[in-house]
């Protein structure tokens, strides 16, 4: 019991310990009927350092190229002891990890999170959205099967599709004119070494940003706060709100487990690509609505390209969304309708075209 005493004079000698820790303990959280929505971020950074655990052991075995890859990842899953539950683990989290950047995006807008001065935290979140989508879009080639192989190829097109700059863009994606060794090889290295770095630099940002700003509260309930400060209820960070966020992590490592367990990942048939694409091919389900509205507009709207449009709508829809606090208005109440309104409208479009997505033939 004596050693760890010892330890911590070690660490405050050298390092100031005390003082490192002191903002955490001086950090409080406020407590209202909503606060079970803060745990979303940590769980997100959660499945994320899981995401960076079990991609390094993968790594250990993966070999990228297009003779390689499918093999050393169906090594991986027959003769690495545990490198089936590894990979399982892996892609089980990569989804989850999606699912809960998006879930505390939609938390932070109906919360009014994003509100001054926290524009840039707003900003710094949407963005590693982006970099997690990104993720998910280099790491589906990886394995080097059918699916991905033909679903990086639409997706890949699809890029090609944007004005002056598209075709260059996915020839530099492809590392060529079609999708080859050379593909797998470019999103091999955006996907272990490229995102890795600017998704840690950015949560480095985010977080400090949301250090600095603090735990935002509801606008109605704040003002019921400041009208009567008596109704404040707060919490401290270290250790009380951390001790439950190391329960949600908990919680969220069984359902991972779980998931990975009972449902493990298949690896599919190795990619050809002088085979045509087979019937019903879809991305997988977080990009799922782009690819079912692009479907679904036509080959030409008055003059302009069906899937061009289709692409430079989406793109101004992702910059004004990374924009969206810079547009609050002078008048509360309105800049609350219709941004709620975005958000209703936003949410339930992503949900209805990705179920729809998933149900068409």
């Amino acid at each position: 019991m004596k050693l760890l005493p010892k330890m911590r004079n070690w660490l405050d000698e050298r390092f100031d310990w005390d003082g490192m820790v002191a903002p955490l303990r001086k950090k409080t959280v406020p407590m209202h009927r909503l606060s079970y929505w803060y745990f979303l971020g940590g769980i997100t950074l959660f499945l994320f350092i899981i995401q960076v655990l079990t991609g390094i052991l993968l790594l250990l075995y993966y070999r990228p190229g297009a003779n390689e890859s499918f093999e050393s990842v169906q090594y991986i899953m027959t003769q690495v002891q545990y490198g089936w539950l590894i990979r399982s683990i892996h892609s089980w989290s990569a989804n989850l990890m999606v699912f809960t950047a998006f879930a505390h995006m939609f938390s932070v807008l109906f919360l009014k999170a994003y509100r001054k001065p926290r524009e840039l935290t707003w900003v710094s979140g949407v963005i590693l959205l982006f970099l997690v989508m990104g993720f998910g879009f280099s790491g589906y080639l990886l394995p080097w099967n059918t699916l991905a192989f033909f679903a990086t190829k639409v997706g890949t097109e699809i890029t090609g599709q944007v004005p002056l700059v598209g075709r260059p863009m996915m020839i530099f994606l492809r590392g060529g004119e079609e999708v080859t060794g050379a593909t797998l090889s470019r999103f091999f290295g955006f996907h272990v070494a490229v995102l890795p770095g600017l998704t840690i630099l950015l949560i480095l940002v985010h977080l400090l940003l949301v250090q600095h700003a603090g735990m935002s509260v509801p606008p109605k309930m704040e003002a019921q706060w400041i009208a009567n400060p008596s109704l404040k209820r707060e919490m401290k960070f270290f250790p009380n709100f951390l001790l439950r966020e190391l329960m949600a992590w908990y919680v969220g490592l069984g359902v991972l487990a779980a998931l990975a367990a009972i449902f493990p990942w298949n690896l599919g048939v190795k990619a050809d690509p002088f085979v045509p694409a087979p019937a019903g091919i879809k991305p997988e389900w977080y990009f799922l609505f782009m690819f079912q509205t692009l479907k679904l507009i036509p080959p030409r709207v008055w003059f302009i390209d069906g899937e061009v449009l289709g692409v430079l709508v989406f793109g101004l829809a992702g910059l004004l969304w990374l924009l969206l606090p810079f547009f609050e208005s002078d008048n509360p109440s309105r800049t609350k309708r219709w941004i709620t309104g975005v958000a209703i409208f936003a949410l339930a479009y992503v949900a209805g075209m990705s179920i729809y997505g998933h149900l068409a033939k």
